[in-house]
């Protein structure tokens, strides 16, 4: 039971990921703007994708516990497309584009630069999400931006809340469990 719960969790969370970004392109594509979608959040989210991937790869991880991020970094990179096409220069994208690529290589220089990627990477996502809410808070203008893409990331990260939930009980059980644990040696 618990091993077909989790392969519904693992496959619904592919799913979703293999659609997410599509609602957002389609929008951008309709109001042919990427009005209140911010650069540097998309940025950093393609970041934090390639990162996670590549330390991934670089482990050899089995393919099923990454296989979602090479098709969030293709509707990243289609995103990060559409956002300069529509501010009017797709040039502009080529220098980002030749530094995620740079990157993908000198990730895996040496160990450590990997590593520290990886420590960074919750990090990085966290400030994508907040660069995506301060471009909103400062136009007081959602534009473009798909609720939808919004939601349905949020979906993905409540299938592992669960699990973060779990740890933080077992760390709380087992510090428990230490602070009551009497002591081998009886005071006499």
């Amino acid at each position: 039971m618990a091993a077909g719960l989790l392969g519904l969790c693992n496959w619904s969370t592919l799913g979703v990921c293999a659609a997410l970004k599509l609602p957002q392109i389609s929008a951008l594509l309709a109001a042919r703007s990427a009005r209140g979608l911010s650069l540097p959040s998309l940025l950093l989210e393609l970041a934090g994708f390639l990162v996670f991937l590549r330390y991934q790869c670089y482990y050899e991880y089995p393919l099923m516990t990454y296989l979602e991020y090479p098709i969030l970094i293709a509707q990243d990179v289609i995103l990060l497309l559409c956002v300069f096409h529509f501010s009017g220069n797709v040039y502009r994208a080529a220098p980002y584009i030749a530094l995620f690529v740079a990157s993908w290589f000198v990730l895996t220089l040496q160990k450590w630069i990997m590593d520290l990627a990886m420590n960074l990477c919750t990090l990085i996502s966290a400030a994508s999400k907040l660069a995506q809410l301060q471009c909103l808070w400062k136009t007081r203008d959602s534009g473009a931006v798909s609720a939808l893409t919004w939601g349905l990331a949020a979906y993905t990260c409540a299938v592992l809340t669960r699990f973060v939930i779990m740890l933080a009980l077992n760390l709380w059980v087992t510090a428990t469990v230490l602070r009551y644990r009497k002591t081998a040696v009886k005071a006499e």
